[in-house]
């Protein structure tokens, strides 16, 4: 499992140079928002759900520009490189009541029904518990609102995890699995799709450099506890080194992409059907 504090401390501590470390996030992000063409949606109130620096705050807010955009992560630092107050960020969200929230969101502190869209860009897989998530997510939607998200799965890191080994590094969630939780949180007819991307680094520290600086080290309950030593840095990039090609070093990331909508209940709280009548239209 994530220890969560831990993140928390990575995270903040690389709030600075977080987005010149995080290109796979950025372009995930930017693939993320192009899916929202196909759905027809105007949310009154959205969520970008572990927003980190708000790269895609913009991008939703030209995209909804009636809608009220709330911002939220963990790590304050990172907030406050997303606050609304700041910069390009504030002269688009001029008068849209946008905020910033810090906190985690297997608890979000929002009303029950008090959002139409949750957008979340490679979070979910530091969740500790990622069906506690969804089922805050499907909480604070209304009916008919939507769930839309990236994250990573299994593939994801192996050739890290194969030098490192598997105690190093994060497990990620499968595809399966993941929409087997989204139905178990009460998402009706959840969409699952995935992707293979690989990055290239010239040689092993820049892979290394870049997940520091980016706070993307392991932070599991498991880890090793002790400083790992210059005789395990130097024996991890070695055995990265054994596995380069063409000069470089091919580094796999399986991505996957989800959306999922919140149905209207077919019971009342006090248990009584819900049939809904829609109105006939005039003949003509």
């Amino acid at each position: 499992m994530i220890d969560r504090s831990v993140a928390r401390r990575r995270f903040s501590r690389a709030a600075a140079s977080y987005a010149g470390a995080s290109r796979l996030e950025t372009e995930i992000g930017a693939r993320l928002s192009e899916r929202l063409d196909y759905v027809k949606l105007q949310p009154r109130r959205l969520l970008d759900l572990g927003c980190g620096p708000a790269r895609e705050a913009p991008a939703l807010a030209a995209r909804y520009p009636e809608a009220q955009l709330l911002l939220l992560d963990f790590a304050l630092p990172m907030l406050r490189r997303a606050q609304p107050a700041r910069g390009w960020l504030a002269r688009l969200l001029a008068g849209r009541g946008a905020a910033a929230i810090c906190a985690d969101f297997e608890r979000l502190p929002l009303a029950g029904a008090s959002l139409d869209l949750v957008f979340s860009n490679m979070a979910l897989h530091w969740a500790r518990q990622p069906l506690a998530v969804l089922r805050e997510v499907h909480r604070t939607l209304a009916d008919g609102g939507l769930f839309t998200f990236s994250t990573l799965g299994p593939d994801t890191l192996k050739e890290l995890r194969a030098a490192a080994g598997a105690s190093r590094v994060h497990a990620f969630l499968d595809m399966h699995d993941l929409g087997d939780m989204l139905v178990a949180a009460g998402f009706s007819a959840p969409v699952m799709d995935m992707e293979q991307l690989t990055l290239l680094y010239a040689e092993p520290q820049s892979l290394l450099s870049d997940l520091r600086a980016s706070g993307q080290t392991c932070a599991l309950d498991s880890r090793h506890r002790g400083l790992a030593g210059r005789a395990f840095g130097a024996a991890l990039r070695a055995a990265l080194a054994a596995q380069q090609r063409d000069g470089g070093l091919a580094v796999s990331f399986e991505v996957l992409y989800g959306h999922a909508w919140k149905a209207a209940p077919r019971r009342a709280s006090d248990g009584r059907a819900v049939v809904r009548f829609e109105p006939r239209q005039a003949k003509k």
